[in-house]
């Protein structure tokens, strides 16, 4: 049987600080994994879109959204 989850209201100081330390910690860990994979997409399409200018083929330039 699973355990019951406390309700942020029931749990002591220390188990609210605990908590939302841990889910701080794992949000950013989180993050981080995102901007590798966001870095990694822009440069695979940089990647494809200088294969395509030796090829010939113009691309239309995309202003970068940040």
């Amino acid at each position: 049987m699973p355990a019951k989850k406390q309700t942020p209201e029931k749990m002591s100081k220390d188990e609210q600080i605990g908590f939302h330390k841990g889910s701080i910690n794992t949000l950013v860990a989180e993050q981080a994994e995102l901007m590798k994979i966001v870095q990694i997409t822009g440069q695979l399409i940089q990647a494809h879109a200088q294969e395509l200018e030796k090829l010939g083929v113009k691309l239309p330039q995309q202003e970068e959204s940040k």
